[in-house]
């Protein structure tokens, strides 16, 4: 019986997976076929959408770029004449057109994304699920399962990198009758979407980190909190959970021992402060989501006054796989202080998009052009913002900066949770941090005057740079009331909001000085500073410029130079992206 796997992550569906699947539905149930038809997550190669993978006894094949009106050519001629289309598929056992996107990663936490169907807990059990909890409730105490986590390495990935071995620890440590185990599942980076797809395309593996934690810590209960915005992830969240209770693997007495656990699922209402830890208690006891000062920590009073652990979707996800492998095997991996491996969401101006997981100490220049395969339409690599808004910015010119916690902290971005922006030459650094400013501005609590009001002034500095306004002074100024910021907010969100502003200025000054003193922007993007100028010698006098433009600034007579009216142009762009000559340019 052959296998069927259509890839239904939200990369997926958003590619017409949905429908694919129907037809594949159909088309088995027409024509009598002896094949499985499942679902599975996101495979990584979201730029490759959709994907569908027919597994036989001896081999697998990848068909990409599917659509419904190739389904039936796919079923005619692989699936009842064993015949595959080689020229839709980019991975088999002799073709492998995507090798060096698959070559340089190393799976761990993405080691069931894309494999097996999410819904069911047959197939995580056969890849060796729930085996790392049946193992530490039966042979491990729980200063033992510290000890395995602790000589891993293992750091936490929401960010900030805290050894995870330390704060179980801690945890344990604290003596009370009620303790709590949190996933941080608030993934509201822009251009990150890593929890999104684990929790979407293997539950189970993070529920059982959990499950680990919660016996290593001494917790009976645990809660997902989890974005709203992530109906998939949350749906087979609940059948994960159902799976679990049915089995016994989650209640009283699990596997027969004294271990009781259950986990409830808490959708977060949109805000991005909750991704602080002690923001995010507060929105789980039904509070308005806002920071607290620490000490006392989580660990030591956290959800209703309890010591509680916090960790992140990779971060649990990575706690099974360690336990089965052993510690020594995850130390293999990475570099000296950052072990294991790191799985990025690769976004931006990048040919191959996607979901990646790569072992620490791989560098930037590997990641970008061997894996993501260069910059789209071969332009020039300019930088990468990693770390969402509160990371940073890093030029091509560091391309060979190792990824590793402390060399990415060196250079005064953070690793953050992995998102991971490509940016090229037709980026502008200054309005790249007033867009992380932005949304970091829009989503403080409000609590700390310095970055209530601090990011909002440091705001209106960077929009008058790039309308043409900025003054001798802007920079030193942006600087100084970033320090100020970092130095006097309470959470993280306000310590790290200037983080794109100061790397942008530190590595990219020379384009703030453009945009100040020159009036121009070196990427032609800020609109207020782009003087569009028609070439003489190109221009054909076709008139597409003039009906495309929405002001009348255009004048001029068929197959006549053009002219255009700098009184009346708004600077839109139309007639730059209108005209087939290239008879428009920027200046």
């Amino acid at each position: 019986m052959k296998k069927i796997k259509v890839g239904l992550g939200t990369c997926g569906l958003s590619a017409g997976g949905e429908l694919i699947y129907n037809k594949f539905k159909e088309e088995i149930k027409e024509k009598n076929i002896d094949a499985e038809l499942c679902e599975t997550g996101c495979m990584g190669m979201c730029y490759e959408e959709a994907l569908v993978e027919i597994e036989d006894e001896n081999e697998s094949y990848l068909y990409s770029k599917v659509s419904v009106d190739k389904v039936g050519r796919i079923v005619n001629e692989h699936l009842l004449n064993n015949q595959p289309v080689k020229n839709w598929i980019i991975r088999s056992k002799d073709i492998c057109t995507e090798e060096s996107f698959l070559k340089y990663q190393t799976k761990i936490v993405l080691r069931n994304c894309g494999v097996i169907d999410p819904t069911s807990i047959a197939e995580y059990i056969a890849r060796g699920g729930y085996e790392a909890i049946k193992n530490v409730l039966k042979n491990y105490s729980s200063e033992e399962v510290i000890e395995v986590i602790t000589k891993s390495g293992l750091r936490g990935r929401g960010g900030a990198g805290f050894l995870t071995g330390i704060k179980w620890k801690l945890g344990l440590a604290e003596k009370s009758e009620k303790k709590y185990i949190i996933c941080n599942a608030d993934e509201g980076d822009p251009g990150a979407f890593m929890d999104r797809s684990v929790l979407e395309g293997d539950p189970h593996s993070v529920l059982e980190g959990m499950m680990i934690a919660a016996y290593a810590i001494g917790s009976d209960e645990g809660f997902i909190y989890v974005r709203a915005e992530y109906p998939l992830a949350i749906k087979r969240l609940r059948i994960a959970l159902r799976q679990i209770r049915e089995k016994g693997f989650l209640g009283k007495n699990i596997f027969g021992t004294n271990f009781n656990f259950d986990v409830s699922i808490k959708e977060g209402a949109g805000a991005f402060v909750c991704g602080e830890e002690t923001a995010l208690m507060a929105s789980i006891e039904g509070r308005r989501g806002i920071p607290r000062l620490r000490p006392p920590f989580p660990s030591q009073k956290g959800l209703w006054g309890k010591p509680t652990n916090i960790n992140n979707v990779e971060t649990y996800a990575n706690v099974p796989w360690i336990i089965l492998n052993g510690w020594q095997k995850y130390l293999e991996l990475g570099t000296e202080k950052s072990k294991g491996t790191k799985v990025f969401a690769l976004a931006g101006k990048i040919k191959r998009t996607g979901l990646v997981e790569v072992p620490m100490g791989i560098t930037i220049n590997e990641i970008v052009y061997k894996i993501g395969g260069g910059i789209k339409g071969n332009k020039k690599f300019k930088a990468v913002q990693i770390g969402g808004p509160s990371g940073g910015c890093i030029p091509a010119s560091m391309g060979d900066l190792k990824i590793d916690y402390d060399e990415i902290t060196s250079t005064g971005a953070i690793m953050g949770s992995g998102g991971l922006i490509v940016l090229d030459e037709t980026t502008c650094m200054v309005d790249l941090a007033k867009y992380f400013l932005n949304f970091t501005q829009l989503e403080s609590c409000g609590k700390c005057t310095f970055c209530r009001i601090g990011t909002k002034r440091m705001l209106e500095i960077l929009e008058r740079i790039t309308e043409g306004n900025g003054k001798a002074g802007d920079i030193e100024l942006l600087e100084d009331l970033a320090n100020k910021i970092r130095s006097a907010s309470l959470c993280g969100l306000g310590q790290t909001a200037p983080n794109p502003v100061l790397t942008t200025i530190k590595y990219f000054r020379e384009e703030y000085d453009a945009h100040i003193v020159n009036k121009k922007c070196p990427a032609h993007n800020c609109p207020s500073l782009i003087t569009y100028k028609v070439v003489d010698e190109l221009c054909k006098g076709c008139r597409v410029c003039i009906k495309a433009c929405p002001t009348g600034a255009i004048t001029g007579k068929l197959k006549e130079v053009h002219v255009i009216d700098y009184d009346l142009c708004n600077r839109c762009g139309k007639c730059y992206d209108a005209c087939r000559l290239n008879a428009i340019i920027k200046d």
